[in-house]
């Protein structure tokens, strides 16, 4: 069969298919090619010997076998279910956001407390490193036969906030 030298919207004529059909064409079966003098492109064919059959449109979309309003329909019982399953999500997201709030109250009090034990601890300690020193004037030694009374009323005292 003769081979013709063809634009590709002269190809494209001849196999009923589009210009970038054409070109598409040309470039999946590597027709040889060259320029026009005025700037077009030729492509070397023999129309004969092409066997290309022009596809039918949307038949490249496998999965779109149902019209459309079969799968908005679809795709919005999707939605909705989703929707349902980010509202479990978020109320579970809640209940442990309130429970960490809770437990990071707790854990504050705790830290407060932890803090007024060691104070107090503190000063016991030293109570009993100043109790056991010698010269101490009348009024010092009153004042230290007071102090264990005052500790214990501050220790008392602490333990009744802890156990609130």
């Amino acid at each position: 069969m003769p081979v013709e030298t063809l634009t590709y919207a002269e190809l494209g004529a001849r196999l009923a298919i589009s210009v970038g059909a054409a070109r598409s064409l040309a470039k999946r079966l590597r027709l040889p090619r060259s320029l026009s003098d005025d700037g077009k492109a030729l492509v070397s064919v023999d129309v004969a010997e092409i066997r290309h059959r022009r596809q039918p449109r949307g038949r490249r979309e496998a999965g779109n076998a149902g019209p459309p309003a079969a799968k908005i329909v679809v795709l919005q019982a999707e939605i909705a279910r989703l929707e349902v399953t980010a509202a479990g999500h978020r109320a579970d997201f809640e209940r442990e956001r309130e429970r960490a709030d809770r437990l990071m109250v707790e854990l504050l009090q705790a830290k407060a407390e932890t803090m007024a034990a060691r104070e107090t601890a503190a000063r016991l300690e030293g109570f009993l490193r100043t109790s056991g020193r010698t010269g101490r004037s009348i009024d010092s030694d009153a004042m230290a036969a007071r102090r264990p009374g005052l500790l214990a009323a501050d220790l008392v005292a602490a333990d009744r906030k802890a156990r609130r």
